[in-house]
């Protein structure tokens, strides 16, 4: 079917829905490197490590030593979290509620475009089929217009053949976003969930051996 067709004959035979599917594509690739690149980057931290740091600095009651520790780390978003409670004014709730906050500002900087790349795999699928029923609709009309001189059955098979292009790309876009969304999507949970462990962690230092904020007063 395809034999001896450029890329561009074959966007064409799907017809103007072809270009929006391959638009659909490109954005969904885009966010999908954007998303795994930013991910690497916030996550190179061990949490294991980073603890230990700022344990070892709130137990030797060096405050500034541990904030040090965040400072040093602020891309990941453990240290954001455990920096908001150390430089937190007032009691155990208002540590807790600051951390809580970070936690919130991380995980919503973390889903940014993620629920573009859901739609789009959840979207494209029909768009697909509306390009198929469309080209569809086109070989019958053509088929009625040219009864009278015969091969009726072969333009129907030819022209449903290249309406089923739109479907075919719009499941071969489709599939690896859905993909991607869950694994992004699990990849989120993960690190909310070292942050919340990292927030719980900090709450019974900071308890225990002393407040950030305060031995800076």
């Amino acid at each position: 079917m395809f034999e001896g067709k450029s890329i561009l004959d074959i966007l064409n035979m799907g017809g103007a829905t072809m270009y929006v599917l391959i638009l659909c594509s490109v954005i969904s690739l885009t966010i999908i490197l954007e998303r795994i690149f930013h991910f690497r980057r916030k996550s190179v931290l061990s949490r294991d490590t980073f603890m230990l740091a700022v344990h070892e600095a709130l137990v030797a009651k060096d405050a500034k030593q541990a904030i040090s520790c965040c400072e040093a780390e602020k891309p990941a978003p453990i240290a954001n979290v455990a920096l908001a409670g150390l430089t937190a004014e007032g009691d155990e709730k208002a540590v807790q509620n600051a951390m809580n906050r970070r936690i919130a500002v991380e995980v919503n900087e973390l889903e940014r475009f993620v629920n573009i790349v859901g739609t789009l795999g959840g979207t494209v699928v029909y768009v697909g089929l509306f390009g198929t029923v469309i080209g569809i609709i086109r070989a019958f009309h053509e088929i009625s217009l040219t009864a009278t001189t015969g091969g009726g059955m072969t333009m129907v098979i030819s022209g449903i053949a290249e309406a089923l292009i739109c479907t075919a790309t719009g499941i071969a876009v489709a599939v690896p976003s859905v993909i991607a969304y869950n694994l992004l999507s699990k990849r989120i949970e993960d690190m909310k969930l070292s942050m919340e462990l990292t927030a719980s962690e900090m709450n019974d230092l900071i308890r225990v051996h002393g407040h950030g904020h305060q031995k800076h007063h």
